[in-house]
């Protein structure tokens, strides 16, 4: 894997699945890229299968959309992203089934996980409080070893970034279901917005041994990155992607996990590789938003004001409206940028009234385009209550925003310190210290920051915002 590409990892991947129906090839062994999927075709249509059987997952069949959503619900339930038509139809179909039986728990679980996916894909930020009150009579209807309604709990406390109460439900869930992969990787999810890296990564590992398709390496892969693992993350991502894509395209999942990809290649300064990845990967809502960003990067800001506007579209999203207003605002559009954050505002007030903690948007839009003092008071209370690296980061910044720039290096150092979770080379946390050291006149350290940033991400503003 040493000084091989990301996109030459995916290519390579590709090939395997294209293959796959004539069989492994001799002295195939089960690595991260030998164990991913086995092939059969059934009718034309391509069904991905872990060579484990799944571990207990429904097999995927790619681009099938089952009768009334119930194919599409066992999908949710196994941890694997589902296209918004599958997800709605998914939700119907519960809606029915909890109608006509409305003591069905498990019912009641499927459909609390079905709502907080279609917030989460569509930005339908109301369905969070619909998502509750269907977990917690799942819960209420089946109170003992329900570690579906546990999950589904975990994933809408994810989803809304209340990470001490996913770690709560999380560890119930694996305290009844210890042989669940699923509720270990909604836990890793919890414990990384914590800032608790060392348990973030056991629980990977007890996820991995348990279960090592294609959604668990899909899972597995940001958590690598972050922990600086990147070939690693490019094997993980790209052995994903190539399970559920198919000559005809990828799935809901593969769609998903190449954006993933696109994220991920943005993040090393590849924005043209980002780019290929988010332009094949269409059907996913969040692919627009990485085709904004990489576009703008490209020198092709009005197709990325386009790119950015269609996201909104898709699924209302403050961050996304808080960096097209930022590119706006680089093109000289100052009146369209205030009122994307005008638009960031009110879709940040609308979550809030869903649950959704949206203090890092909150506190970026208020650092950089509003009052710093109100930044720095906002993610001060984040700080209080989940302190991972990327708050410390945005605190960093606000407070260096607000002319606090001793402080503000203390949480600049920690946001990139590699014994507290800060392996991931990040150029705008190494843009951010590197300011606030010749803020201080630590030149050398700032230099040394600085270039680190233009290293790893080229395409990094001057306000360290565009990365």
């Amino acid at each position: 894997m040493s000084g091989m590409s990301v996109e030459n990892v995916v290519r390579a991947a590709l090939r395997r699945v294209a293959g796959c129906a004539q069989g492994p090839g001799p002295g195939r062994g089960r690595g991260v890229a030998g164990a991913v999927v086995g092939c059969l075709v059934l009718g034309g249509v391509l069904m991905v299968v872990p060579p484990d059987g799944g571990g207990g997952a429904v097999a995927r069949v790619v681009g099938a959309a089952g009768p009334e959503g119930r194919p599409a619900g066992a999908a949710l339930v196994a941890g694997l992203p589902v296209a918004p038509a599958e997800v709605a139809a998914a939700v119907r179909e519960r809606e029915a089934r909890v109608r006509a039986r409305p003591r069905d728990h498990a019912s009641w679980a499927v459909l609390g996980v079905a709502y907080t996916e279609r917030a989460r894909r569509t930005g339908r930020v109301a369905d969070y409080p619909q998502a509750e009150r269907a977990l917690r009579t799942s819960l209420r209807l089946g109170p003992d070893g329900n570690a579906a309604a546990l999950e589904g709990l975990t994933a809408l406390a994810n989803a809304r970034r209340d990470f001490r109460t996913a770690q709560r439900w999380g560890e119930e869930a694996v305290r009844v279901a210890p042989a669940r992969w699923t509720s270990y990787a909604l836990l890793v999810d919890a414990y990384d917005g914590l800032g608790r890296y060392k348990a973030a990564r056991a629980t990977l590992d007890r996820m991995l041994a348990l279960h090592s398709g294609p959604a668990a390496r899909a899972r597995a892969a940001r958590v690598y990155w972050d922990q600086g693992a990147r070939e690693d993350a490019a094997t993980a991502i790209s052995d994903a992607a190539a399970s559920e894509t198919t000559p005809a395209g990828p799935s809901a999942a593969g769609a998903a996990w190449w954006t993933l990809a696109g994220e991920l290649a943005w993040e090393r300064g590849e924005a043209a590789e980002s780019l290929r990845y988010c332009e094949g990967a269409r059907s996913e809502p969040d692919a627009d938003a990485c085709r904004g960003r990489a576009l703008a990067a490209l020198g092709r800001p009005a197709e990325g004001v386009r790119a950015y506007r269609t996201a909104l579209s898709r699924r209302p999203s403050a961050e996304v409206a808080l960096r097209l207003g930022e590119l706006l605002e680089s093109l000289g559009r100052r009146k369209e940028a205030r009122e994307q954050y005008g638009v960031a505002r009110a879709l940040m007030a609308r979550s809030a009234a869903a649950g959704v903690d949206e203090a890092l948007v909150l506190g970026a839009l208020e650092a950089d385009h509003g009052d710093p003092e109100v930044a720095v008071r906002v993610l001060r209370a984040e700080w209080d209550r989940q302190p991972g690296v990327r708050v410390a980061d945005a605190l960093g910044w606000a407070l260096h925003r607000a002319g606090e720039d001793r402080e503000a290096l203390g949480f600049a150092r920690r946001a990139t310190d590699r014994a507290r979770g800060g392996e991931a080379r990040s150029a705008v946390r190494a843009y951010h210290r590197g300011v606030i050291e010749r803020a201080l006149g630590l030149e050398a350290p700032a230099r040394r920051h600085l270039a680190e940033a233009r290293r790893l991400n080229p395409y990094v503003s001057v306000g360290g915002r565009l990365a």
